[in-house]
């Protein structure tokens, strides 16, 4: 089992602010599914690939949101134990920092 699955309350800090997303990955017959809520939509997340590291997963995905703005969103974080840290990138945009915290139960 993967160490990214379960559910995630995740901080994004962008330029406009820092906006607060919920994540849900999950197995089923060894594929990986996601996906995020928040800014009051719900999608799925696409292209996950999970790599391991020496500090836990480096895990990848892409991800479409249309709120505040609409962008294609590429994330790349590593997952260790109960805390993730990483970038999401849209484009041009700057780097956004990524860091999170898994729910528990």
């Amino acid at each position: 089992m993967h160490t990214i699955i379960g559910t995630w309350d995740v901080s994004l800090k962008t330029p406009v602010g820092t906006l607060k997303v919920r994540y849900t990955f999950t197995e089923d017959g060894g594929r990986l599914a996601g996906t995020a809520e928040g800014q009051g939509e719900t999608g799925a997340l696409e292209a996950i690939a999970v790599e391991p590291t020496a500090d836990g997963e480096r895990v990848t995905w892409s991800q479409k949101v249309t709120r505040p703005v609409r962008l294609n969103l590429d994330f790349d974080v590593v997952a260790t134990g109960d805390v993730l840290q990483g970038q999401s990138h849209a484009g041009r945009l700057p780097r956004t920092q990524v860091s999170g915290t898994r729910r528990a139960g």
